[in-house]
């Protein structure tokens, strides 16, 4: 649900469905679920934490969105928390290739190349990334690729959030210019 067509104060706000960042923390979202019911012992600890943080990093782009129209500094914070929740959803499969004595890519190689290429085309399903991969090792760090993308994109979202507030201020700025538009109406 995007609000663009309020008068007021209010801006725009909404629309986190056309994100890029948020299409490509659902597909982080759904690979996850899918690795983790794969590999990761239902009952663990381990399978919740990183089911959470996924949901956690889709979940804080669409809160962000939602609330930017009346807190700028609210959306940029849910737009850290949803960054911080990705890199601590990296960690653990970092942790997996490693204590499964797996490898982790190097970001050029081949097979991550192919995994970056798939996400400049347009919003893909996990199942682009995971159809021809059938090892774990694979997986994960397919699973990574996309969530280094993600953060990159979050980390320009956030940078481009900073811009627009130092350049045209929050909503308390925002209210007390109408307030003063309103009183010079009234003169």
């Amino acid at each position: 649900m995007e609000n663009t067509n309020q008068p007021g104060f209010i801006p725009p706000h909404g629309g986190y469905q056309k994100l890029m960042s948020y299409q490509m923390a659902e597909i982080v979202y759904d690979a996850t679920v899918y690795f983790c019911n794969k590999y990761i012992d239902k009952r663990s600890r381990t399978h919740d934490q990183m089911i959470q943080a996924a949901r956690s990093g889709k979940q804080n782009i669409a809160e962000g969105s939602m609330v930017s129209g009346v807190s700028k500094e609210m959306e940029i914070k849910l737009m850290g928390v949803a960054r911080a929740s990705l890199e601590e959803l990296l960690n653990d499969y970092k942790d997996f290739l490693r204590t499964h004595k797996l490898s982790l890519w190097d970001k050029n190689d081949k097979q991550a190349l192919v995994v970056r290429n798939i996400s400049s085309q347009k919003y893909k399903s996990y199942l682009s990334y995971l159809k021809d991969k059938n090892t774990p090792e694979e997986e994960a760090n397919t699973i990574i690729c996309i969530i280094h993308q993600t953060n990159y994109l979050l980390d320009r979202q956030i940078r481009k959030l900073e811009e627009l507030f130092i350049k045209e201020g929050g909503i308390r700025e925002k209210m007390l210019k109408a307030r003063i538009n309103e009183r010079n109406k009234r003169k």
